[in-house]
């Protein structure tokens, strides 16, 4: 399937580049993201017709994610959870737990920003998680697990 990326993709390309992806990935995701439309000859007539707009919609995303990491960078959060005597966790912190607590800290975050190469957190003590805001964009931020009182 042959698609025209309306934004950049993360390991797919930039912005009016032509791709060919999976039929699964291009009609299931890309494409009711708002992320690509079908490369046939209209719709490539008229995103170079729209191609400024298009353009400026990705540097205001952009700087928007810029924006957000400055405020993100450096940051750390405190996460309360049920723990043992020895540190081990009854169940885990994920990342949905990690973009409430920033999300209540008047830092808003969606879980889906939340990238955890390891998996969810099972023991008490600070971690450094990753927090993936745009394609070009990403910072790190600091959570502290701790047992509940």
């Amino acid at each position: 399937m042959e698609l025209i990326l309306l934004q950049k993709v993360t390991n797919l390309g930039n912005l009016g580049d032509k791709v060919k992806v999976k039929p699964g990935y291009g009609r299931n995701f890309l494409v009711p993201q708002g992320k690509a439309v079908p490369a046939t000859p209209a719709s490539v007539a008229e995103f170079e017709q729209r191609r400024a707009d298009y353009e400026a919609r990705a540097r205001e995303l952009l700087g928007g994610a810029e924006a957000r990491k400055a405020q993100l960078e450096g940051k750390e959060i405190t996460i309360p959870a049920n723990a043992s005597t020895e540190g081990k966790l009854y169940g885990s912190v994920g990342p949905r737990d990690i973009a409430e607590a920033f999300t209540a800290a008047g830092m808003p975050l969606n879980k889906s920003e939340v990238v955890m190469g390891e998996g969810p957190i099972r023991r008490t003590g600070e971690f450094e998680v990753t927090v993936h805001l745009h394609a070009d964009v990403e910072t790190t931020i600091k959570v502290i697990v701790v047992p509940e009182a």
